[in-house]
């Protein structure tokens, strides 16, 4: 899914920060860069920066990072995309970006735990890609908390002011929390779950970073 690239001149970063992300030329290098950059706990407050403030803090969270790859791979001539996977409370959502390799999709995503995480471009529908995650998306008391998977939001679209704003971008994220979702459950399935089992909830709690 090829569209015009990205330019620098369009992207408004400074030369440093354009090539930090020009470097990143595949989704696995992109994926690469994320997980070597620490995670935002947001210990100062929530945020939603863009991705030349997330260069600049090197921290990042789902939303921010999500928005980082995206930017790297419109710099790539790919669309840049959003995914939103919604779940019930007290659960959080969680963001990720999109890419197609010939007609298969796949996702980059930053999170702090083994699950959530980068999926191949093996996935034939963004539905089937979004219900990969749902035996991963579960409480500590085991309840499966998926319910939602969003339309792909196209960043594209808010032009290129989100790339490198220091405002903090929650306004974005309530468009993409409030466009175009799907129900993934029934009433019916939904009463019917089978909880998560305690090792797959041990395995879960691992964390990539701490906390200071």
């Amino acid at each position: 899914m090829k569209v015009s690239k990205l330019n620098f001149h369009a992207s408004g970063l400074k030369q440093g920060e354009w090539s930090k992300l020009k470097k990143l030329s595949t989704p696995a290098k992109i994926q690469d860069f994320l997980n070597a950059t620490p995670f935002n706990f947001e210990e100062g407050g929530q945020t939603h920066s863009s991705p030349k403030l997330t260069l600049q803090n090197k921290r990042a969270h789902c939303f921010e990072g999500a928005l980082l790859a995206a930017a790297a791979l419109w710099i790539q001539g790919r669309l840049p995309l959003l995914l939103d996977l919604k779940t019930v409370r007290p659960d959080f959502d969680h963001v990720v970006a999109l890419f197609n390799e010939r007609g298969c999709w796949g996702a980059i995503s930053k999170t702090n735990h083994p699950v959530l995480r980068y999926r191949d471009p093996v996935y034939k529908s963004i539905r089937e890609l979004a219900m990969s995650y749902f035996h991963e998306y579960f409480l500590n008391s085991g309840k499966k908390t998926l319910r939602q998977y969003s339309k792909p939001f196209d960043l594209s679209k808010l032009g290129t002011g989100w790339i490198t704003t220091e405002e903090n971008l929650a306004t974005l994220a309530h468009e993409l929390d409030i466009s175009k979702h799907f129900k993934i459950l029934t009433l019916k399935q939904v009463r019917n779950l089978r909880k998560a089992e305690g090792i797959e909830i041990k395995a879960s709690n691992l964390t990539e970073w701490k906390r200071k």
